[in-house]
């Protein structure tokens, strides 16, 4: 087993290394970007919907911590972090 041996191994292991960063990690890496300029973009006001499936209107914002209302009635306002919001529609949206 020579220098060429010791060489194509590294070789393979560079571009093998390579592969993984272009089909899993820059994917994710993106994603997360969106998600967190999704996430910077929530107002008050605007219709969310929750990890946990619910639908409800954001009432107020302290940071990391939104208010969000939930059904017809206007009395279930529960607190939660703002990585349980998986989707936000705009309240100034268009509706076509």
């Amino acid at each position: 087993m020579g220098n060429n041996y010791w060489l194509m191994v590294i070789g393979l292991l560079v571009v093998y290394a390579v592969v993984l960063y272009f089909l899993s990690i820059r994917p994710q890496k993106k994603q997360e970007k969106k998600m967190q300029a999704m996430l910077d973009s929530l107002e008050v006001g605007d219709s969310v919907e929750t990890s946990a499936g619910l639908f409800g209107v954001v009432i107020d914002i302290s940071g990391d911590i939104l208010i969000v209302e939930f059904g017809g009635d206007r009395h279930c306002r529960i607190p939660m972090r703002r990585q349980a919001v998986v989707n936000i529609e705009k309240a100034n949206s268009i509706e076509e």
